[in-house]
């Protein structure tokens, strides 16, 4: 199967191809001898919530605070 590179260095993966893996929207990309291998990644949306927490300034410890209070 061919896959042509554009001008923006973009390629549309065939559906073939597609179809043999595991719906995902990333892939992990190296070169592997001359060759490029695309690895699906799954982006853990945990990893996206604790950037986000840590960005704005809440620790762990808040959470941890914030659960007990509730269950009080």
């Amino acid at each position: 199967m061919l896959a042509k590179l554009t001008a923006k260095n973009q390629l549309t993966l065939p559906q073939a191809v597609l179809s043999c893996v595991e719906t995902t929207e990333y892939f992990d990309v190296t070169v592997d001898n001359g060759s490029i291998v695309l690895t699906p990644v799954r982006v853990q949306k945990a990893n996206a919530v604790r950037d986000k927490l840590e960005e704005i300034g809440i620790t762990g410890q808040d959470v941890e605070d914030v659960i007990a209070w509730v269950r009080q």
